[in-house]
């Protein structure tokens, strides 16, 4: 499965995909990328459907360190979607100097 360094994914994103952040509400709301999608990998895990918007388009999956992420992708994957995850998450995310708001409605 592709990784993809946080670099990577910006350009992924500004492009034509998804950057789908799969951590949990409180994680989400303390901060994430501005434009990012949220679906739970909890949820997704249970079967749960993709947010409006995101299950047409490339997915860029997201989490804390990038452990959930690979785990989202390799379930969406599965679901026949193309997803690929982040390597080091939000973390690297942030060390790499890209933006991150905080606030929103979790989804």
């Amino acid at each position: 499965m592709a990784r993809l360094t946080p670099a990577e994914a910006r350009e992924r994103t500004d492009a034509d995909a998804v950057l789908l952040d799969v951590r949990e509400a409180g994680e989400w709301t303390a901060g994430h990328a501005p434009g990012a999608v949220h679906a739970p990998l909890s949820g997704l895990a249970a079967g749960a459907s993709l947010p409006p918007g995101a299950a047409d388009r490339p997915l860029v999956v997201i989490c804390h360190s990038g452990r959930r992420s690979r785990e989202a992708a390799a379930l969406l994957t599965a679901r026949g979607l193309d997803a690929v995850d982040v390597v080091g998450g939000m973390t690297a995310w942030r060390a790499a100097g890209l933006a991150v708001t905080a606030g929103g409605t979790a989804g």
